[in-house]
């Protein structure tokens, strides 16, 4: 097993269910998708190109899909947050039931489409 999936598996409940239902939809999005373990979490990757990570927060209760290419997105941005960081926006989750599928799928595709950007808008 990848360090990526241990860590995914080694969650607590509702973080693991929350991670696994991301992991879901975005593989049933684009099945090429690799999932590597970088930086202690789980980043998901199109080739050499890092589109998301997800990262559990034990202590403020969340987990968090977060876009390094957030600079240039343009969907969902209210549903976005950007708490204390210049450039990198996330989908945040308390709970199973709060993940809008469409939501998630159109922030991933829009996301995939600006894999050839930059980090920071110029």
């Amino acid at each position: 097993m990848n360090p990526a999936e241990e860590y995914i598996l080694d969650q607590s409940e509702p973080f693991k269910s929350i991670i696994l239902h991301i992991r879901m939809v975005i593989e049933r999005i684009l099945p090429d998708v690799e999932l590597k373990y970088k930086w202690n979490i789980p980043c998901f990757y199109i080739g050499k190109s890092p589109i998301c990570y997800i990262n559990a927060s034990h202590k403020k209760q969340f987990v968090d899909l977060g876009f390094w290419n957030s600079a240039h997105l343009t969907k969902h941005l209210d549903k976005m947050v950007s708490e204390k960081r210049k450039v990198v926006k996330s989908l945040r989750y308390r709970a199973l039931e709060e993940i809008d599928d469409s939501v998630l799928k159109e922030v991933f595709l829009e996301a995939l489409s600006l894999k050839g950007k930059g980090f920071y808008k110029r």
